[in-house]
């Protein structure tokens, strides 16, 4: 998997449910590498810090792969890499092939696979357009959110490497499956909650899903 673009938000001003608020989702290609921190990308925008940046979300990576669908969908938007707000671009990720808590070479750094992006009313507003929430959910292919284990400098044309494997977990694709799900697989749900590299706020989301034994 090769990087495509590296891309980076400036603070912009939304407005939603009558209040004005920052958002770093309009996000654009930058010429010159990027650097992954341990908590975001440097010099990146985070506004909400309690939804984005932290450990477990410290750069969003996006397949390019998935652009061709959403242009059909939006002709009229005017298209660019970071559309989906991710920080690096990438070209062949699949994220049923992304194992939470694998190891990859990321240009110079090295990242952990944690957890798919769920898309919330900031994507709508890029889109402008709110019905790109269920659309994005119902089309199952979310990225991921990494940890930045090694912190490194990363451009485009560089690769995503697998440094370690995590067999005994479960994959981005099926943990955003079953956080959608109404009626979730018990077995996988049940894998998804053993995983030791999945954080404890969706653990918890996963408690809920799982049906009560009878006494």
């Amino acid at each position: 998997m090769k990087v495509i673009a590296t891309n980076i938000g400036t603070p912009t001003t939304i407005r939603w449910q009558q209040k004005d608020e920052q958002t770093g989702i309009f996000k654009h290609p930058v010429e010159g590498p990027i650097w992954l921190e341990s908590s975001q990308v440097s010099n990146d925008t985070v506004s909400d810090r309690k939804h984005h940046g932290g450990i477990y979300k410290a750069c969003y990576l996006f397949s390019s792969d998935n652009y061709k669908y959403w242009r059909q969908l939006y002709p009229h938007l005017s298209w660019n890499w970071g559309m989906f707000g991710e920080n690096i671009t990438l070209e062949g990720m699949s994220e049923a092939e992304l194992n939470i808590g694998s190891k990859y070479q990321l240009g110079n750094a090295v990242v952990q696979i944690t957890i798919p992006r769920e898309p919330c009313y900031k994507l709508g507003i890029r889109f402008n357009d709110q019905k790109i929430i269920d659309q994005f959910i119902t089309h199952g292919h979310p990225g991921t959110y990494v940890r930045v284990l090694k912190e490194g400098e990363v451009k485009k044309g560089d690769r995503f490497s697998i440094i370690e494997e995590v067999s005994n977990s479960i994959s981005i694709a099926d943990l955003y499956t079953l956080l959608y799900a109404k009626e979730p697989r018990q077995d996988i749900l049940n894998i998804a909650l053993s995983c030791e590299y999945l954080p404890e706020r969706t653990r918890k989301k996963l408690y809920r899903k799982q049906k009560k034994r009878p006494v």
